[in-house]
């Protein structure tokens, strides 16, 4: 009787360490090829994420990023940490910003843009009106007055090469886990 139970614990143990196994490497495939976290840094993206939470990106095609898309930028050529940002502008989109005003045009359209915290009075070096080149996309912080962003020429137009995946869900705080939904 002592071996049998013996011999169903190493059972329930290999099956144990066979599913953690298959787990894992479940894992590190869907990480590797479809998804990968990020934490946000700064406060650029206020009101919408904050400095320190967590985020899932999933891993795009540069076909797939649309207006609204949050976006990580990879900046290892400035020898800093990615960018998150918002897609504002896509190719061909011309772009202007009144400063006086803090509204932002694309195509000559106001942007109705309830997510940002306060309007966009910050100017950097780059010149408006501008069209965002092909393959290319115009990103700003929701936090205008506090975020580097395509108005300043460290980030300018980013190459959709440099676009490390969009923001797809929050998993740290805990209290705000969760997708995130963006308005257009």
């Amino acid at each position: 009787m002592a071996g049998k139970d013996k011999r169903g614990r190493l059972t329930e143990l290999y099956e144990y360490v066979e599913t953690m196994v298959f787990v894992v490497a479940a894992m590190m495939i869907i990480f590797t090829f479809f998804f990968r976290a990020t934490m946000v840094s700064g406060p650029s993206m206020e009101p919408t994420l904050y400095g320190g939470e967590w985020l899932v990106l999933q891993k795009i095609q540069r076909t797939n990023v649309t207006y609204g898309d949050i976006v990580n930028v990879d900046r290892t050529h400035t020898k800093e940490e990615p960018a998150i940002k918002r897609v504002i502008g896509l190719a061909g989109d011309e772009m202007d910003i009144d400063f006086e005003k803090g509204i932002v045009y694309r195509n000559g359209q106001a942007l109705e843009e309830p997510y940002v915290k306060e309007p966009t009075y910050l100017q950097f070096d780059v010149e408006f009106p501008l069209t965002v080149p092909e393959n290319c996309i115009f990103v700003l912080g929701d936090n205008r007055n506090d975020s580097k962003d395509s108005r300043h020429s460290d980030i300018g137009m980013v190459d959709m090469r440099r676009v490390m995946g969009k923001s797809v869900f929050r998993f740290f705080p805990l209290d705000k886990i969760g997708g995130l939904s963006w308005n257009r």
